[in-house]
């Protein structure tokens, strides 16, 4: 998933105007890997409603659920920190046009013509209702247009979190606004949170602390088939489409919220601070997140879902190494930079003209000779 800086380009450019902190590109290219990781594993026998019987499906699903359970979440919370600086100014607004709201409309159309070309799906309702990884640019505008709301509200995350809860009574798919009200306490938090907020867990006894709060969550999830259907994870469905009482889901809710938390912290509390080849990755989120679909739709069109079925634990390893490579291949720098022009083609446009701009020699000067 995208977790842009609002001062800075969605992909990769030559020449970046300041420094990258080496962890945040560590998380966000973690996390985005994770994103791969978590869609292709659709590709396997997963039950999503009760776990499933068989091994293979219980397996999955147990796997599956533990990721989903945290790996959104930290994304939400680090695109909240890094929209802190986002105000209702003309550059941030044109800024958040065209790297996030021109990209939504050119993939949400591209990703409709490919799953109805190829695939042969309908959609109703398109670029209103996003569909599939296209949900969280749609978020991701909505979010940053609350941004300075909530950076002056007083107890911004409280109120946050009555929001999501909420609107599981009354949210739907319309720009996928379930989601956003959703998983706004967590983007608050991300406004919220400073660097020294940062600094505490990226100390020792915080990464053993997150190693430990990672193998209870991975425990927990083992049984959480038992608990509630993992569609409760995406956080777009009413209640009333889950369970009946509104009272239990909001309860459901408020615990699958904590456990995010939870979750997040530990992650980011285990993310090498250190800078390697994988930082230089960590610029090309966005590329990896709008060009992988493609792939796993490929796969999933292919017939992929039947093989893996019938080869299982074979498809279980095999995904989950193909997965990890193919967000490493899509950012590589060969690659990313030239699938840039269709991620930010503004951005890459008004880049192309000031270098043109820089090399053209100057004309004669009119006053010699």
């Amino acid at each position: 998933m995208p977790v842009p800086d609002v001062d800075a380009p969605l992909a990769p450019s030559p020449a970046p105007a300041k420094q990258r902190d080496p962890w945040f590109d560590n998380a966000k290219m973690a996390l985005v890997t994770l994103v791969v990781l978590g869609h292709s594993w659709t590709l396997l026998p997963l039950n999503l409603t009760d776990g499933g019987s068989s091994t293979a499906t219980q397996v999955d699903t147990w796997f599956y659920n533990f990721l989903y359970a945290w790996h959104i979440p930290a994304f939400v919370i680090v695109t909240g920190y890094l929209s802190r600086s986002f105000e209702y100014t003309r550059i941030r607004l044109w800024n958040l046009v065209t790297t996030v709201a021109v990209p939504y409309v050119i993939f949400e159309g591209v990703y409709a013509l490919y799953r109805h070309v190829v695939g042969g799906v309908d959609f109703e309702r398109l670029w209103a209702n996003p569909h599939w990884p296209m949900w969280y640019l749609s978020a991701m505008f909505f979010w940053r247009l609350m941004t300075p709301i909530f950076k002056r509200m007083p107890g911004k995350v409280v109120v946050a979190v009555v929001i999501s809860l909420v609107a599981g009574l009354y949210a739907n798919d319309i720009f996928d606004n379930a989601r956003i009200f959703g998983l706004l306490p967590f983007f608050v938090l991300g406004l919220k949170m400073h660097e020294g907020h940062w600094s505490l867990l990226r100390t020792r006894r915080a990464r053993w602390y997150g190693i430990g709060a990672l193998v209870i969550l991975f425990v927990v999830a083992r049984f959480s088939g038992n608990w509630f259907e993992t569609e409760w994870l995406y956080y777009r469905s009413r209640y009333d489409a889950l369970d009946p009482d509104n009272l239990r889901a909001m309860v459901i809710r408020m615990s699958l919220l904590i456990a995010g938390l939870v979750g997040s912290f530990a992650f980011f509390a285990v993310v090498p601070r250190s800078k390697t080849w994988f930082s230089t990755l960590g610029g090309a989120t966005l590329v990896v997140y709008l060009f992988h679909g493609f792939f796993v739709l490929g796969a999933e069109f292919a017939g992929f879902k039947g093989w893996a079925a019938d080869h299982w634990p074979l498809s279980m390893i095999l995904v989950s190494i193909l997965a990890p490579a193919l967000a490493l291949f899509l950012a590589w720098k060969p690659v990313s930079s030239r699938l840039t022009m269709f991620v930010d083609p503004i951005g890459t446009f008004t880049r192309r003209r000031k270098r043109l701009a820089s090399r053209t020699p100057p004309g004669p000067d009119p006053s010699s000779g």
